[in-house]
């Protein structure tokens, strides 16, 4: 089936004060159609694709988008890709343009599975998703993870959601 919106994410759910507790239905196994989707792009420095400023990138990130009003009460999404092993993008789905932030707009269609476990298994899930995507078919253009919550918050949930996007 294919969906415009995405999948329910209970912002109201989220006992740490930090990330919500994921729901995976809905995600795994969706194609997911976005048209000029609005995003905030940020950048990391990574090491051999570890991000070595996550923590700070996101909550600067995320205070210029709660500042400017363009957070959204229903859902959160950061899509996340290295495009090398020394430099991570992370697009923040917003709901308007936020001043002094550069305003992206993604377009495609995305093939999403949800995977569980530790963020040393990503490569493990790169090849997964290249043969979900083949076998539909479909050619993969780019990948983007979704990191549904915090390590501090996985550890306390005991899960790692973590759904992959597959631009096709």
């Amino acid at each position: 089936m294919v969906a415009t919106a995405l999948p329910e994410f209970n912002m109201d759910n989220a006992e740490t004060g930090c990330c919500p507790r994921f729901d995976p239905s809905g995600w795994d196994g969706a194609e997911i159609v976005f048209r000029e989707r609005p995003f905030v792009r940020s950048t990391t420095v990574n090491f051999l694709h570890i991000p070595l400023n996550m923590d700070r990138m996101i909550k600067k990130t995320h205070k210029e988008i709660l500042d400017a009003g363009a957070s959204s009460d229903d859902e959160y999404l950061m899509l996340s890709t290295d495009p090398s092993p020394w430099r991570g993008e992370h697009y923040f789905a917003v709901t308007k343009d936020v001043p002094n932030a550069e305003n992206v707009r993604l377009s495609g269609s995305f093939l999403t599975k949800v995977f569980e476990g530790p963020y040393r298994d990503a490569g493990k899930w790169v090849k997964e998703m290249e043969q979900y995507v083949g076998s539909s078919g479909k050619q993969l253009k780019k990948l983007y993870f979704f990191y549904t919550t915090c390590p501090k918050c996985a550890k306390h949930f005991g899960k790692n959601y973590v759904v992959a996007f597959a631009e096709v």
